[in-house]
């Protein structure tokens, strides 16, 4: 059975990391489905909270009893076989599905399916096509990666004609969905924990481009040349976007102030729109642009494009303002964890009118740092001085001796510190006007520069 026919009949669903971004997205559409939910969890939290308001049922403990009256069970990649869930609903022969299938089954319902993948770019992009799509009228069902202040949530739930999804990679997942329009921002080497090396990574996304049926439509940017080698082989219509007049969806008469960018869209060789970014940065530039295409294709009008992505500021955790400290010294956080994510996020602050730019970097698993070391190096040399906390180890262990300070070692000036308090107290004693401390990584880093603004308001008190 289709997760549909468990949706048809109202037979209760059991979630596995119900707090998850993707999966708590999914919990509550199923619940605005009528479908009982049930769920687990280690720990409550905000996104939990809500479900529980919203119906579902939710155990704080992986435990065998939790899947005792339900009918399927949903889990991540990240849920193993050894989980006492899993191996409850197997003893009691409960289906057992992958999240990334429960959504591809999902997406079936919908006329267009606009999936947003690449190995950088994938939540800003889905956000500025949410925003184009509900400026568009659309009323778009949106699956994004991150908290979008426009849907206050990772979850939109609309209509049945246009269905938006940030769509990942990682074990291979986006291979489960239904695009009609597949766009490939960017392929570089990332998740080799999974993936054997580049190769294997650019033939994940040629299988994700056939994805589409044969009348669907594949969005490439045709300045990366691994997205394009991706595409080659691929007998669907090819759009290409990028910096270069030989794309088909291309910026001129591009200016900058500041960091944000204003420019005139080309496509098939006239002028579509002109747009002004609300957020900064070249890279911003070229999302703007695959959004752009997708919308076109689409048929969606280029004023109501071009308002949507002015309305676009932003999504949490990418270079999202955080506060300014009495000192004057301004903080943000993003959620940059890949070297070329990290160089675009600093080459953006260079843009900007700061004197210093402070970096405090938390990495992302162990084999991640291991593969891209140098990377790393390379990226963290392009601030003025960056703090390194201990590696996020994520879904790993430490088994082959890979250490912050190693990286710290390498880039002249940069510290290793042992934990996130020795970190603020550096951050606060440091920090001067005109400088711009930037917290990055995909853990939990963020919380470093939430307590410096907090204890910061409190002092006045």
């Amino acid at each position: 059975m289709t997760i549909r026919e468990y949706i048809s009949k109202k037979k209760p669903i059991h979630i596995i990391g119900i707090g998850g971004v993707s999966m708590s997205a999914l919990a509550e559409l199923l619940l605005s489905l009528g479908v009982p939910v049930t769920g687990s969890d280690k720990s409550h939290s905000k996104v939990t909270e809500r479900l529980e308001r919203l119906g579902a049922k939710i155990t704080y403990a992986h435990l065998a009893e939790n899947v005792e009256n339900t009918a399927l069970v949903v889990r991540t990649a990240a849920v193993h076989d050894d989980n006492p869930e899993i191996i409850s609903a197997r003893e009691k022969n409960i289906p057992v599905m992958e999240r990334a299938e429960a959504w591809g089954n999902l997406m079936t319902d919908y006329k267009n399916v606009v999936c947003m993948s690449g190995t950088h770019g994938k939540t800003t992009t889905t956000s500025m096509m949410t925003l184009i799509a509900m400026q568009a009228n659309a009323d778009p069902t949106v699956m994004v990666g991150s908290h979008l202040p426009a849907i206050n949530g990772t979850l939109r739930i609309g209509g049945k004609d246009c269905f938006v999804a940030e769509s990942c990679e990682y074990c291979n997942s986006f291979l489960n969905f239904a695009p009609t329009i597949a766009v490939i921002l960017n392929i570089e080497a990332d998740h080799l924990d999974f993936f054997k090396d580049l190769d294997d990574i650019i033939h994940s996304f040629h299988m994700f481009a056939l994805r589409t049926p044969k009348d669907g439509v594949v969005i490439v940017n045709g300045d990366d040349k691994n997205a394009v080698k991706a595409v080659e082989g691929v007998d669907r219509k090819i759009i290409t976007f990028g910096l270069n007049k030989a794309c088909n969806v291309y910026a001129e008469n591009i200016t900058s102030k500041n960091g944000y960018y204003s420019f005139d869209i080309i496509i098939n060789g006239e002028k579509y729109t002109n747009v002004t970014l609300s957020v900064p940065g070249k890279h911003n530039m070229l999302n703007a642009l695959a959004a752009v295409a997708a919308a076109y294709e689409l048929n969606m009008p280029s004023d109501k494009v071009a308002e949507g992505l002015e309305k676009f500021t932003g999504s949490s955790r990418r270079f999202q303002k955080i506060g300014t400290l009495k000192c004057g010294a301004v903080v943000v956080d993003d959620y940059a964890h890949h070297p070329s994510e990290m160089r675009a996020t600093l080459e953006t602050a260079r843009l900007m009118d700061f004197n210093r730019i402070i970096c405090a970097f938390q990495p992302h698993t162990y084999t991640r740092t291991k593969s891209l070391f140098n990377e790393f190096v390379d990226a963290l040399k392009m601030c003025d001085k960056a703090i390194l906390a201990p590696i996020y180890a994520a879904r790993e262990q430490n088994t082959i001796g890979i250490y912050s300070s190693d990286i710290a070692k390498e880039v002249e000036g940069a510290i290793a510190l042992d934990t996130f308090e020795q970190i603020e107290d550096y951050l606060r004693e440091n920090a001067k006007a005109g400088d711009l401390i930037i917290t990055m990584g995909a853990g939990n880093i963020n919380s470093i520069g939430y307590a410096l603004v907090e204890k910061d308001c409190k002092s006045d008190a």
